[in-house]
């Protein structure tokens, strides 16, 4: 319960910030992308930019994820394996008994 209310305020936060931002800045900007020249609004311009970034870290950590679940199926593999190991060396008989 706590964690929502946290959210909403940290969402209606940024909503305000935003809000405040696009209404302090309301000129345009030139952006040279190297194959295109483009004139856009300064809000515009950062919001585009934050998505993007937003967008690259979220992939980021789905491959970083993909790898941590990768590397669990192995070790949970690799443990399976010596537990069945472990279990067929416990039940083999003491050849040095006398």
């Amino acid at each position: 319960m706590l964690k929502r209310i946290g959210l909403a305020i940290l969402i209606l936060v940024i909503v305000i910030a935003m809000a405040t931002f696009t209404a302090n800045n309301t000129g345009t900007i030139d952006i040279d992308l190297a194959f295109a020249k483009v004139s856009t609004s300064i809000p515009l311009a950062f919001t585009a930019t934050f998505a993007t970034g937003w967008l690259f870290g979220v992939l980021c950590l789905g491959f970083y994820a993909l790898k941590l679940a990768n590397e669990r199926r192995v070790l949970r593999r690799t443990l399976r394996m010596t537990e069945n190991e472990i279990t067929s060396l416990r039940s083999l008989p003491l050849s040095d008994a006398d």
